[in-house]
């Protein structure tokens, strides 16, 4: 089953059918991979998925989706708890795995499900998008050729507003579906992912409170959090400070991200996507993207002339892109986050958790570099 996986033509299908549904597909087909088909929770909702998606085939079930030999790469997207069992059913069916994150609830699961995948030959990413940022890059690349100096203070927020009002509702709000964690699981995660990839350190110790605003939503207990704050540690001793919540008025996808070294600060976010602030103590600048100008992968990644802006589905696009490439290739490409990167999401998720109920510092286990 799925003979071709590993060397043959990419082709897709997707498992869930929402709003990261669209996402995908629509990412897929621009980096020109097709989409065989999709399949749901039941097959009604998969044929309504189909056809809003604009694709061919609503499989009858996961099942059927598995046992279809064009199918080379499953998409994972459905809610949090199912991920890592559909996750390990398309591995044991030898197919090339994106999993939404997170890649599981717990970091046990994550873990079992990396390792699972670990020698298969497969390709299994976690889509980690904001790394696919050019100006992400450049600030990436800035740091690991010293430009930036010793890091010595990091400071972060990613906030939005969806679920401020009581009768805000979703899913993820129940923590059977979503995961003990919600606010952090769902946008920390992304934060944390970018500021060690951005920076190339690990958080090794943390001290978060978790705050839940509304006890009840949609006539149930609401059991998750809508906001964090957070201080860490890096592993070179810069202390980090970042707030995340879903409960911020006005705030839509407000990702930033600003980093203090000896030289320079710099300063990335994901609603300005063109621009990276560089900070000096004299001639502070801002740098627009402009390909011609940059460097490695942050020119890669500038498909578009400068003025030309890239935004969200366009670093989605990259993600997949670059997906397809180490499929072809064999192996992850440099930056592609993949299960390891999800087993660091799930660890630093519960280390976050355990921070607030204890009220105290906790240090962040370490595990296999995957950056």
């Amino acid at each position: 089953m799925g003979g071709d996986a590993v060397s043959g033509a990419v082709a897709a299908a997707l498992v869930g059918g929402g709003f990261m549904g669209q996402v995908h597909a629509h990412a897929l087909r621009a980096a020109g991979i097709p989409i065989v088909g999709v399949a749901s929770s039941s097959p009604q909702s998969a044929a309504r998925a189909a056809e809003r998606l604009g694709i061919a085939r609503a499989y009858a079930d996961v099942d059927e989706l598995l046992a279809d030999e064009a199918v080379t790469l499953v998409h994972v997207l459905t809610p949090n708890a199912t991920h890592a069992a559909l996750a390990a059913a398309a591995l044991d069916a030898g197919r090339h795995v994106v999993c939404e994150k997170p890649l599981a609830t717990t970091s046990a699961d994550a873990s079992a499900l990396a390792s699972r995948a670990s020698g298969t030959g497969l390709i299994a990413a976690v889509p980690f998008v904001y790394r696919f940022h050019p100006m992400v890059r450049a600030a990436r690349e800035r740091i690991a050729r010293g430009e930036t100096g010793r890091l010595l203070s990091v400071q972060g927020a990613y906030l939005q507003d969806w679920l401020l009002a009581a009768d805000d509702d979703n899913w993820r709000v129940d923590a059977g579906q979503g995961g003990a964690s919600r606010a952090f699981a769902d946008i920390g995660s992304h934060l944390c992912d970018l500021l060690e990839f951005i920076a190339g350190e690990r958080i090794t110790r943390l001290v978060a409170r978790t705050r839940t605003v509304h006890a009840e939503r949609g006539g149930h207990a609401v059991e998750t959090e809508d906001l964090v704050g957070m201080l860490a540690e890096l592993q070179g001793g810069a202390l980090v400070s970042l707030l995340v919540s879903q409960v911020a008025p006005g705030r839509k996808n407000g990702l930033v991200l600003e980093l203090h070294g000896e030289g320079e600060s710099l300063r990335f976010e994901q609603e300005r996507p063109e621009e990276l602030w560089i900070g000096r103590r004299r001639e502070s600048l801002l740098q627009l993207r402009n390909p011609d100008e940059l460097q490695g992968d942050a020119a890669r990644l500038s498909t578009l002339p400068a003025g030309h802006p890239l935004g969200y589905q366009d670093a989605f696009t990259a993600f997949v892109a670059d997906t397809t490439r180490s499929i072809t290739e064999g192996a992850p490409v440099a930056g592609l986050p993949v299960f390891a990167d999800g087993v660091r999401a799930a660890r630093l998720t519960e280390a976050v958790l355990e921070s607030a109920a204890l009220g105290a510092w906790v240090d962040v286990p370490a595990e296999e570099e995957s950056r």
